[in-house]
């Protein structure tokens, strides 16, 4: 069974999440750390129950929100554990294909395309606007 956790620093984790199921609806087996929220909590306290509910077959896909970050550093550890796959830097195009992608499909294809077409969401519009501008102008 594959299984989510989104963990970033503040309150993006909670954040996105609402995004996400306006887009999707709930999604199951989703874990959320927002790191550094309550000073009495760590992030490695938080993470504990995650990895505790995992099953040999579970395989766990972590999304962070900044590579080279303290919470991606702690999460390192997590990804050299077999069927956990650590992603840093993403956005919500790629936390939605992720998982709403098949299950038959082996991961890290789903990982491979999410980050390239997640990439492709990013645009500068203004950019974009000047240059349909420009051939609108050309073709006139």
């Amino acid at each position: 069974m594959r299984k989510f956790l989104i963990a970033t620093h503040g309150a993006f984790a909670q954040g996105i999440k609402s995004s996400l199921e306006i887009i999707t609806g709930e999604t199951e087996n989703l874990f959320l750390i927002g790191a550094y929220l309550n000073q009495d909590i760590s992030v490695e306290d938080e993470l504990m129950p995650v990895l505790n509910g995992l099953s040999e077959d579970d395989e766990l896909i972590i999304f962070t929100d900044l590579l080279g970050g303290s919470v991606n550093n702690i999460m390192i550890r997590e990804a050299l554990r077999p069927n956990v796959h650590l992603i840093s830097g993403f956005n919500l195009p790629l936390l939605i294909e992720i998982i709403l992608s098949d299950a038959d499909t082996p991961i890290e294809d789903a990982i491979s395309g999410a980050i390239i077409n997640a990439r492709e969401q990013m645009a500068y519009v203004n950019k974009l606007i000047e240059l349909q501008q420009q051939n609108d102008f050309d073709n006139d």
